[in-house]
């Protein structure tokens, strides 16, 4: 008999969720330690058949203006061939939706996005979802080979970018220490002046980076020339998984190029870590040259690598009345933002 119950042991989740080649750290235990630490209710439940851990989800409650929901990013972890635990932990989140009196509920799994995930995600009975809730579209790098081979198989752009960082003696520093996410902060408000678009807040940035750097997790990577900073990159390895999650640059960064030589080096401890693969994240498609992350896609692409498209975000509808107000939103939304 399949029992789910609200987990207690982090060594016991995150041991079940590594065990999973397709899981990152979106489904870790502390990814939800850091909602919880900016008050945010948060659902963390675990599934079991005769003492053994079987699946897993997590998500967090968001109490938007466009409709309080349940988000389940980068999960349910599961064994997608069991059909009765499919029923049984999308069941469950239902019911968790309803207890905690959502609209809605958004999950975007790690599945690969294919006819065959589609038409699954449909006899649950959800839907595609209006708008994104993690990315759908990523540059994947396999780290299996060596750093030559790695660096060999870059564009032409980046690999002069690497050259010139080392022959120009570009430097690298790394801290876990959250109070280095100040100048980190201090920079991302520079760009979103330049670039116009909204910044993530101080406490957001220093909360999450502190809930994976005490358990070793998070590492903030800085490029500096002649002592003035280049670029910053927050890494988080967690499981499988390297993950590229933010980053800034100043102007003399972007002039210099210095993130390329980050990314080099965090690829190196990746490799130290015993993880192999390499997640650049959100890309567009090439022939989307019109929209706001294609610059982006062109810079990831550089490394080599490959694509892999998600099984984008659906819903699960709890109050049909009160979701038109959220697809009405988010429609207007994504026209706004050209996403």
């Amino acid at each position: 008999m399949i029992k789910l119950f609200d987990a207690s042991s982090r060594k016991e989740w995150d041991k079940f969720v590594t065990s999973h080649e397709e899981a990152n750290f979106l489904q870790s235990w502390d990814y939800y330690e850091f909602h919880a630490a900016r008050g945010n209710q948060i659902v963390r439940r675990i599934a079991t058949k005769d003492g053994d851990v079987i699946g897993v989800y997590a998500g967090v409650v968001e109490n938007a203006k466009r409709g309080r929901h349940l988000a389940i990013a980068g999960g349910p972890i599961l064994d997608w061939s069991n059909k009765k635990l499919v029923r049984a932990i999308f069941e469950d989140i239902k019911a968790q939706g309803k207890a905690h009196h959502c609209t809605f509920i958004r999950v975007r799994p790690q599945l690969e996005r294919s006819s065959e995930n589609f038409a699954l995600f449909k006899k649950l009975g959800l839907k595609p979802a209006p708008t994104y809730l993690s990315v759908e579209y990523a540059a994947i790098l396999d780290l299996h080979k060596s750093e030559e081979e790695i660096i060999k198989g870059m564009h032409r752009r980046i690999r002069y970018a690497v050259n010139n960082a080392r022959n120009k003696g570009f430097t690298i520093e790394k801290s876990q220490d959250p109070k280095d996410i100040h100048e980190f902060y201090k920079i991302q408000l520079a760009t979103a002046k330049r670039q116009n678009f909204v910044s993530f807040s101080e406490d957001y940035l220093t909360k999450q980076f502190a809930a994976f750097a005490k358990n070793n997790e998070a590492v903030l990577y800085t490029a500096k020339y002649q002592g003035e900073i280049l670029a910053q990159n927050f890494m988080i390895f967690y499981g499988n998984e390297a993950s590229y999650h933010y980053a800034v640059s100043t102007e003399l960064g972007t002039k210099l190029s210095g993130s390329p030589i980050l990314h080099v080096e965090a690829m190196k401890d990746a490799r130290a870590r015993k993880i192999y693969r390499y997640n650049l994240w959100g890309i567009v498609g090439e022939e989307e040259k019109n929209h706001r992350f294609y610059g982006v896609s062109f810079f990831k692409r550089g490394f080599g690598g490959s694509e892999f498209k998600y099984l984008p975000a659906h819903d699960l509808v709890i109050n049909p009345v009160a979701y038109l107000k959220t697809k009405a939103i988010e429609k207007i939304r994504k026209k706004i933002r050209h996403i």
